[in-house]
């Protein structure tokens, strides 16, 4: 699998199927993978919703978001390192200067608010329920650069929210940001990129480029050699988590999208069979449960 990875990353990805060749059915184990590297962008599916108009609009109170309700609370490692950590726990998160309630960087605004809350170097996370969250970097004067529809572009800051509701979002990745000049450089120098130039699978890895400048978040970034080092650790609430292994960063974010997409219930929902099988071979096998768990998916309770 490590060697047909390796030699396909050198073709371009628009011509390659997006067929997974080994086969393997994605829905048992880890989801890594030929499946995901030559995927299209993530964010080019928001555009076919048009709940977002529903949900935001004149009347949000109509259906108000919940990120508690429909947001996935997870951790990402590389190794040892927690290098993201989305948790609406008091004890896990440091709430910003204003922000009240659990959870506080994770609170969200309407995109009126935000601009009063951003400065240049912020990245925003515009999320509403069912869809992939949309990333952006603000850039200052109301304006944002952000990777959409298979295009970096330059717009206004309540264009791109397209009525949903966002957070700054500088508090989820854990790395050392670069200075804001250079974020908002990062940003700007991209603007026009389009379609086979780009280096960015969807709008989060874009943003997060910019303001890490770590090539992990781009195409190809690291090479898929066989080793998983990275961890998405999923909290199932009671104490339980579920732990995926991936090869890249890229392609961890492509799986903690998805989960965000498809909302907190469908998540836990999926996993929970998973889950009754393995601790039922743990119960049948316990010394022998090694062999039976698939390689890179395990589940614990804390």
């Amino acid at each position: 699998m490590g060697n047909q990875v390796e030699k396909l990353t050198h073709l371009n990805y628009k011509e390659v199927p997006t067929a997974d060749p080994t086969g393997v059915d994605r829905d048992e184990g880890p989801r890594i993978g030929v499946s995901y590297i030559f995927s299209n962008d993530d964010d080019e599916l928001e555009q076919q919703q048009d709940s977002v108009h529903d949900l935001g609009g004149e009347h949000p109170a109509l259906q108000p978001y919940d990120p508690q309700l429909h947001e996935v609370e997870c951790s990402v490692y590389y190794r040892d390192e927690c290098i993201y950590q989305k948790s609406f726990s008091e004890e896990d998160t440091m709430p910003e200067e204003g922000d009240e309630g659990s959870g506080g960087h994770l609170s969200t605004y309407t995109p009126e608010n935000l601009l009063n809350r951003c400065k240049p170097g912020d990245l925003v996370e515009f999320v509403c329920q069912a869809q992939y969250p949309h990333w952006v970097v603000y850039v200052g004067d109301f304006q944002v650069v952000h990777l959409h529809r298979l295009e970096v572009v330059n717009s206004f800051l309540t264009d791109a929210s397209q009525g949903r509701r966002g957070r700054i979002a500088n508090q989820l990745y854990r790395y050392k940001p670069l200075s804001p000049a250079v974020v908002v450089r990062n940003a700007l120098e991209q603007v026009g990129c389009k379609d086979r130039d780009l280096s960015w699978r969807n709008s989060e890895c874009f943003a997060a480029w910019c303001r890490y400048g770590k090539r992990e978040f781009k195409i190809g970034g690291e090479l898929r050699i066989g080793k998983q080092p990275y961890r998405l650790q999923i909290r199932l609430g009671d104490k339980r988590s579920h732990t995926l292994e991936f090869q890249s960063l890229e392609d961890l974010i492509m799986e903690k999208r998805r989960n965000d997409q498809i909302g907190r219930a469908a998540v836990i929902q999926e996993l929970s069979s998973h889950l009754q099988a393995a601790e039922e071979e743990e119960e049948e096998e316990e010394d022998d449960h090694h062999h039976h768990h698939h390689p890179g998916a395990r589940t614990a309770v804390e």
